[in-house]
């Protein structure tokens, strides 16, 4: 045992130093918990605006004309045809998770989906031939143009037609046309 005349003072300061350390470990320790839950939760809230911006804005755009192709031109046009591309930025688009959606005051408004046939006998599914040739492709990337072709029931002159592409992902990108007053086998509608 010790008697109380020793010197203890080194002891005591050791001790501090232990406990200063300690603490500095934790706040440490601490400090990198809190700054990883932020770094998370900031990315986290990124991805979610970006998830958001992609939403909201269409993937696909009009290139080029519509045309109506009759096969009966006292009855109307009953094949519709146009191209689609994607907007600038956007990676790809995978074509069967689209609908597209027809309609006139008349007829309508029908879903179209996709189908991998070279080419539309019904009017329930739509194909999408890359530059117009082959079968219907899944997908689009950038650059791509595909033509987009759909049978419908005879439409006839002068009737305005509503059509709406519904990608998988994004917001729809809904556009309107006219059948002519004189129906050709091919014909604009403008």
């Amino acid at each position: 045992m010790r008697n109380g005349k020793g010197n203890e003072e080194g002891f005591t300061g050791l001790e501090a130093a232990i406990v200063l350390i300690a603490f500095i470990v934790v706040a440490a320790v601490f400090s990198y918990v809190v700054l990883g839950a932020g770094f998370f939760t900031t990315q986290k809230a990124q991805e979610t605006v970006y998830r958001g911006v992609e939403q909201s804005t269409t993937n696909v755009q009009l290139v080029g004309n519509v045309y109506g192709l009759s096969s009966n031109t006292t009855e109307g046009i009953d094949q519709i045809r146009f191209t689609i591309g994607l907007v600038p930025g956007t990676p790809y688009i995978n074509l069967e998770k689209m609908n597209i959606v027809v309609s006139t005051p008349t007829y309508g408004p029908k879903i179209l989906a996709w189908t991998n046939q070279s080419f539309s006998t019904e009017d329930t599914n739509f194909i999408a031939l890359k530059n117009g040739v082959g079968t219907s492709q899944p997908t689009m990337i950038p650059g791509d143009q595909t033509d987009i072709q759909f049978n419908i029931t005879a439409i006839p002159r002068d009737t305005k037609i509503n059509i709406e592409i519904r990608p998988g992902l994004g917001a729809s990108y809904p556009f309107s046309k006219t059948v002519p007053s004189i129906i050709a086998p091919n014909n604009l509608i403008y």
